[in-house]
């Protein structure tokens, strides 16, 4: 199975961190994402298969919210606007994918570096979206909330994500996340997505979001200790804990997870 680039990865969060930071100056509600909310209802119902025939409409619903200014949202509707936006891409990415017949949505050329959306004047890509604007709202719960159409990403909610219920959604996302196989201890060793290998650090250090710098495996798995399982958080109070990452399988799968 493909893999990233880890130099084309680092240099496109790179360019990706020269567009501009989201203001999180106003105070309106959000735009109307019923569109997405019906596709992944549809999606719940009928799985991946369905995607190629709602290319459009997909399309409609990104060029609906391209005529937002995000800027003028209030900072949860502004953060909820910005995980629509690129879930919608990644579900344009897997419907290309199912529709080509490929394995991967690595295997479409530009995947996450083609713009993919024109907001405010800015042309954004898939990675534009995710480290020049979600990743500095310094939340790091948004990592349970971001698909790629692979088989390890997180589940897509079964509900677009909304201001006035996102830290709910938020805190939800993250159980779900790790319960589902994101953080499971196998012959006595916690075994944590590799989702948290490439962003631990935003759960250690989120007042610098997006970070890079290297944090040890503890301290991730310290980190998220509040939506773990009681007997995982049990297992961490111990001494000497073993925490490894598991591989990441980018086979083409997107699948809803019902919200609590």
């Amino acid at each position: 199975m493909d893999e990233p680039n880890p130099i084309s990865v680092g240099f496109s969060i790179l360019k990706a961190l020269r567009v501009s930071r989201p203001r999180l100056e106003g105070t309106a509600d959000g735009p109307d994402h019923r569109a997405l909310a019906r596709i992944l209802e549809d999606m719940d119902r009928d799985g991946l298969a369905l995607l190629p025939d709602r290319l459009d409409e997909l399309d409609t619903y990104t060029r609906s919210l391209a005529a937002c200014r995000p800027n003028d949202l209030s900072r949860d509707a502004a953060l909820a606007y910005w995980l629509n936006l690129y879930n919608a891409g990644a579900l344009t990415l897997a419907g290309e994918t199912f529709a080509t017949r490929q394995s991967s949505v690595l295997r479409l050329p530009g995947a996450f570096t083609r713009q993919v959306v024109r907001v405010a004047g800015e042309s954004l890509s898939l990675n534009d979206i995710e480290h020049g604007k979600i990743r500095r709202f310094r939340d790091p719960r948004i990592h349970s909330a971001l698909v790629c159409g692979s088989a390890s990403c997180p589940t897509l909610r079964l509900e677009p994500y909304d201001g006035p219920g996102l830290d709910a959604q938020l805190d939800d996302q993250m159980r779900h996340f790790l319960a589902a196989g994101a953080a499971e201890v196998v012959d006595g060793r916690l075994q944590l997505s590799r989702v948290f290998l490439w962003y631990g650090a935003d759960f250690v250090r989120p007042h610098r979001m997006p970070t890079f710098v290297p944090v040890r495996r503890r301290q991730v798995a310290l980190r998220l200790a509040g939506w773990l399982s009681t007997d995982q958080q049990q297992w961490l109070k111990a001494d000497k804990r073993s925490v490894e990452f598991q591989s990441y399988d980018w086979g083409l799968a997107c699948s809803v997870g019902k919200p609590a």
